[in-house]
């Protein structure tokens, strides 16, 4: 009996210690991507992505999606930090898919992001980006 309850205690030990290892990996993820854009940091962002990553958005002209990079690429200029706090607000890990809701504040609004993540060859990355600009 005390085998068994010691290989359920190592077997459970070794299962948190993955998922936590997990978790930390996709919150430095996204991590580069809310530093990089609060930092105008377009390389530090780009770590956080995979290179097909889409972003999908209500705009001005209704539904659009466009290539996450390639979009960040070339709004992102080099200038002082940006006046937004940021904040992960869940990250939800199944295996090796992942999804986290942020929340970047700005002084009139507020960026509600869900990310859809990807352990692709070890590494968490951004496939899918939705968001929401919420107005206060």
């Amino acid at each position: 009996m005390r085998i068994l309850l010691f290989l359920l205690a190592i077997t459970t030990f070794t299962f948190s210690s993955a998922q936590e290892s997990d978790y930390q990996l996709v919150e430095q993820t996204v991590n580069y991507y809310l530093d990089g854009g609060t930092n105008n940091d377009f390389e530090t962002l780009k770590k956080a992505f995979h290179e097909n990553a889409t972003m999908k958005f209500i705009g001005k002209e209704g539904y659009r999606e466009v290539n996450a990079l390639e979009f960040f690429g070339k709004g992102m200029k080099p200038g002082p930090k940006q006046d937004r706090k940021t904040r992960i607000a869940d990250i939800t890990i199944s295996g090796n898919a992942a999804n986290a809701r942020l929340e970047i504040e700005y002084p009139t609004f507020t960026f509600i992001d869900f990310m859809n993540l990807l352990k692709i060859d070890g590494e968490w990355k951004i496939v899918n980006k939705i968001f929401y600009r919420k107005t206060d």
